[in-house]
C-alpha cells in the first residue's frame, strides 16, 4: 500500500499534488472537477498589490471630490468597510471555494510592498483561508535602490505578516536574489511556514510592426523543472520549513524528482491547462507506479533521498554539474555525434 500522504505548511494532506494559483482554481465548476481527480490543496488566484492600491485611490478620490459638498453631497461617499471592490469579490471567492472542496485552500497575496498587506491578510483569514500564499513579485529596475534595501524590506513585510495572522504563510520568491540560500534563511527567521519556488516573472515582447513593448503569457515547460530542482535540493539540508517546487511540474515523474530533492508539495498549473483538470489523477497514477516499482512506500520515505546533502556527488547540485554539462557536449562534438535537445 503506497502512502501519499504529506505535511504542508502544517497542514495534513492526501498527496503532494497541489493546483497553484491559475484560472482553474478561480472557477468553482474547475475547482469541482479538481477535486474529483483527487487534488491535494489549491491555490486560488492572487488578489493583487494593483488591485488594493486602485481600491484605496478610488476611495480616497471619492471622499475628495465630496469633502467641501453640501451636506447632502456626502449620501455620494462610500462606506468604507462595505465598498463593493474586487477585494470582496475574492473574500466571496475564498467562501465559496471551502464550500466546494474539502481540501486546504491557499489564499494569495501578490505584492512587495508592505502597505495594506496586513489588513487584507487578515481579511483572508477571516474569510476562511487554511493558508496565505504572499508572491514577492517585484521587478527591482531602479540602480538606485541596494539589494540589501528591497530584501530587508521584503523580510520586514514577511515577518509582520506572519505575526499579525494566525493562519500559515508561505512566500514565493523569484530566483533573482543576490544569494537565495541567504534569502530562504531569513525568510524562516522572519516567520515563514514555508516556500514556493519560483514565481515565473511574466517578461514583455516586442511588436516590430507597432515598434512598442507588449505582454505576452507563456505557460511553462517541463525543462523549466530544473530550477526549482536545483534549489530545492541545495536548501533541503538547512531549512525547516515546507518546500513547494513550482514552475515545469507536467508529469508524475517531474513530482517524483521535485520529492526526491526534498520537496514537501509540487504545484502544478501550465500542466492543467495543457490537459484539463482531470489530469491531476493521470499525474497521481504515474506518480504511484513509480514508486511501486523503486520500492517506495511512502512519500515521506523518498523525500529528499536525492538532495545535496544525500547525494553521492553534493556538487552536482552547484557548478560542477555546469563543468560537466559542458564537457560532456564538446566530447560528443568532437566525435560528430549530433546533438539532440530532448522535447516532450
Amino acid at each position: 500500500m503506497i502512502d501519499l500522504h504529506t505535511e504542508y505548511l502544517g497542514l495534513s494532506l492526501r498527496s503532494p499534488l497541489v493546483a497553484s494559483a491559475g484560472p482553474f482554481t478561480g472557477d468553482l465548476d474547475k475547482l469541482r472537477e479538481l477535486r474529483d481527480a483527487g487534488v491535494a490543496a489549491v491555490v486560488l488566484p492572487s488578489l493583487f498589490e494593483e488591485q488594493i492600491e486602485h481600491e484605496t485611490s478610488e476611495i480616497d478620490r471619492l471622499y475628495s471630490m465630496h469633502e467641501n459638498s453640501f451636506g447632502e453631497a456626502t449620501s455620494f461617499v462610500p462606506e468604507l468597510d462595505h465598498y463593493n471592490t474586487g477585494t470582496d469579490t475574492y473574500l466571496s471567492l475564498i467562501e465559496a471555494a471551502c464550500d466546494v472542496v474539502d481540501v486546504p485552500v491557499i489564499a494569495s497575496l501578490n505584492g512587495a510592498n508592505i502597505g495594506g498587506w496586513l489588513r487584507y491578510a487578515r481579511l483572508l483569514e477571516d474569510a476562511g483561508a487554511d493558508a496565505i500564499e504572499l508572491n514577492l513579485y517585484a521587478v527591482n529596475a531602479d540602480p538606485a535602490i541596494p539589494a540589501q534595501d528591497i530584501e530587508s524590506e521584503q523580510l520586514e513585510l514577511v515577518a509582520l505578516l506572519t505575526e499579525d495572522v494566525g493562519i500559515p504563510v508561505a512566500v514565493k520568491i523569484s530566483p533573482f536574489y543576490t544569494s537565495v540560500a541567504a534569502f530562504a534563511l531569513g525568510l524562516q527567521e522572519a516567520g515563514a511556514a514555508g516556500m514556493v519556488l519560483f514565481n515565473r516573472f511574466y517578461a514583455p515582447d516586442l511588436d516590430l510592426e507597432q515598434l512598442d513593448v507588449k505582454s505576452k503569457i507563456s505557460l511553462s515547460r517541463p525543462a523549466e523543472l530544473r530550477l526549482p530542482l536545483r534549489w530545492i535540493g541545495i536548501l533541503r539540508e538547512f531549512l525547516d520549513l515546507s518546500l513547494a517546487g513550482s514552475t515545469g511540474v507536467h508529469s508524475g515523474r517531474d513530482a517524483v524528482k521535485l520529492i526526491l530533492a526534498g520537496a514537501d508539495v509540487t504545484m502544478m498549473t501550465s500542466a492543467l491547462l495543457f490537459n484539463g483538470a482531470s489530469y491531476v489523477a493521470q499525474v497521481e497514477q504515474e506518480l504511484v507506479e513509480w514508486m511501486q516499482h523503486h520500492d517506495y512506500r511512502s512519500v515521506g520515505e523518498m523525500r529528499g533521498a536525492v538532495s545535496r546533502d544525500s547525494t553521492a556527488d553534493p556538487a552536482a547540485y552547484e557548478r560542477a554539474n555546469y563543468i560537466g554539462n559542458i564537457a560532456s557536449y564538446s566530447s560528443r562534438f568532437i566525435a560528430g555525434q549530433p546533438i539532440r535537445l530532448q522535447s516532450r
